[in-house]
């Protein structure tokens, strides 16, 4: 029953996390959704600022703190191994949703698109990052990320194996595919309020440390092969003409890792 339940459980966080994932393009587009980024009646602008940059720093620390591999070892006291990456998922959901309930609208206008051409453009740009996000996740493994793959093999009662550390596609041509797409789906808007700044600079910058952070974790884990990685390939933007080479999971390879790039 607990394997069932497990599965359950896995497959309602995700479902949580992409509704989440779909209101938060609608939230900065100001489409589509109850509450936009620059939705209501504005109120004091220090309040505002200071509520606003709670929630990003709120969602920076829940994100980062419970993805990193010491707070593993002592959550996974508490929480069952299985469904730890589905718990990590739902946690962040929630933090986004808290952020969305709770985000103080900043309305004043910092800058638009002076033309049509170019708004549409901004508009373009700002979709290529949400689907770059997308397909990243699926170049590593979409449903290992999200805690679908932990689940469903604890259901069939298969034990769980890391993925081999490999590069593809966009992987080879930039370190972090995935958070480029989220720079791009930040800053990319025909109307860029001050609510939309202050939301796109926190969020860069949570990015930026949190990078840091991950790296260092891979190069403990995979050793000289992520750090031959990290002196080949940049981290967000691309070197022209430089492509690095793919490198097949360990299982085709000489030397042995784990994880997945």
């Amino acid at each position: 029953m607990k394997r069932y339940l497990a599965f359950l459980f896995g497959v309602s966080s995700y479902g949580i996390f992409f509704a989440t994932f779909l209101y938060l393009i609608g939230f900065l587009a100001n489409a589509f959704v109850p509450k936009g980024i620059d939705t209501g009646v504005p109120g004091d602008a220090m309040v505002a600022l200071a509520v606003n940059a709670g929630l990003i720093a709120m969602f920076g620390l829940q994100h980062s703190i419970m993805a990193r591999p010491g707070f593993k070892a002592v959550w996974t006291k508490i929480v069952p191994r299985p469904i730890e990456r589905s718990v990590y998922v739902l946690f962040s959901s929630l933090a986004l949703i808290a952020l969305y309930v709770w985000w103080q609208p900043l309305p004043s206008v910092v800058w638009q698109a002076p033309t049509p051409a170019i708004a549409a453009l901004c508009t373009a740009v700002f979709a290529l990052g949400f689907g770059l996000v997308l397909v990243s996740t699926f170049v590593i493994d979409h449903f290992d990320l999200f805690g679908l793959r932990q689940v469903f093999l604890y259901l069939r009662s298969k034990p769980y194996e890391a993925l081999p550390f490999q590069v593809r596609l966009l992987y080879r041509v930039v370190r972090h595919p995935l958070y480029v797409g989220w720079f791009l789906a930040f800053w990319a808007t025909p109307v860029m309020t001050v609510g939309h700044l202050l939301f796109a600079a926190g969020m860069s910058v949570y990015i930026v440390i949190a990078v840091r952070h991950e790296e260092r974790d891979l190069v403990r884990y995979h050793g000289k092969d992520y750090v031959e990685y990290q002196q080949r390939v940049p981290k967000f933007i691309p070197r022209l003409g430089a492509v690095h080479a793919a490198i097949a999971p360990a299982s085709k390879r000489t030397a042995t890792s784990t994880g997945s790039h």
